[in-house]
């Protein structure tokens, strides 16, 4: 249903696997990735390169993966249209280290993975620990670390988050991952580096409350991502696929709504 050409394949640098310092720096730039970030910024990058990124819907249905679901994602690789796909999390920035965990295993492993939390947070094999160790060099590059000085590091696991807040902001990165760097590196003990995740998991509560769905029509593009949307929008206008279809490729949106996404997408 598509023109060929209308479609950017998949085609990644070859990266030393040996040296995961090396393949983060290079991933970093096939990306085009800017100093400061977010995970839409992120998520626009990879998509870019011909990787479809999908997010799961916060809401009950076949797009949600429920809640108390260990799984956090999930890549499924091909050689022309590899897929990634997040679960929703309580934070943007957790979810940007999962899709950069998942690229991991697309550019490294060249393979499928379905990652759960102890996966991502607490890996035990070595595609694990390399996923992981990419996903960290690529959003905290080592450059990145040497902004923050070790000498303003508060004594108490308590305050991190504020002495890390300016960066966090900046990298689109939760405290964990920078913390995790400069655990790799050697700037910051084991035992400060555990209590501050213990102290995470006591003191962090996700927000309550469903939100509202009065904006329907936006939620394709959260889902499937702007690639995938205006992908399905110009095989609609080009007439290569009735209205009717387009509207099951995008989550069986009402018509009306779908008008609307096809005004929300060109900024209308």
């Amino acid at each position: 249903e598509l023109d060929d050409a209308d479609w950017v394949h998949f085609a990644p640098p070859n990266l030393p696997k040996a040296n995961l310092h090396g393949a983060a720096q290079l991933v970093r730039q096939w990306l085009g990735l800017a100093p400061e970030n977010s995970f839409e910024t992120y998520r626009t990058a990879v998509e870019a390169k011909g990787i479809l990124v999908f997010q799961s819907n916060g809401y009950n249905g076949k797009w949600q993966i429920a809640k108390d679901d260990p799984v956090l994602g999930f890549t499924l690789y091909d050689a022309n249209c590899p897929v990634i796909v997040i679960k929703k999390q309580s934070s943007k920035a957790r979810q940007t280290f999962t899709l950069m965990h998942e690229l991991g295993h697309l550019l490294l492993h060249r393979a499928s993975a379905i990652d759960d939390e102890q996966d991502i947070y607490n890996p035990h094999t070595a595609w694990e620990q390399e996923a992981n160790a990419f996903a960290g060099q690529l959003l905290v590059p080592d450059s990145f670390l040497a902004t923050i000085a070790d000498t303003d590091r508060p004594d108490e696991v308590a305050q991190y988050d504020e002495w890390l807040a300016q960066p966090r902001r900046a990298w689109g990165v939760s405290s964990e991952v920078i913390l995790r760097r400069m655990l790799d590196v050697g700037r910051l003990p084991q035992d400060k580096y555990h209590a501050y995740r213990q102290w995470w998991r006591q003191s962090y509560t996700a927000p309550e409350g469903r939100g509202s769905r009065q904006h329907r029509y936006r939620e394709p593009k959260h889902i499937f991502g702007d690639t995938f949307v205006r992908t399905v929008l110009d095989a609609l206008n080009a007439q290569h696929i009735t209205l009717a279809k387009a509207s099951s490729y995008l989550d069986n949106l009402k018509i009306n709504d779908l008008h609307k996404l096809e005004r929300y997408s060109v900024g209308l």
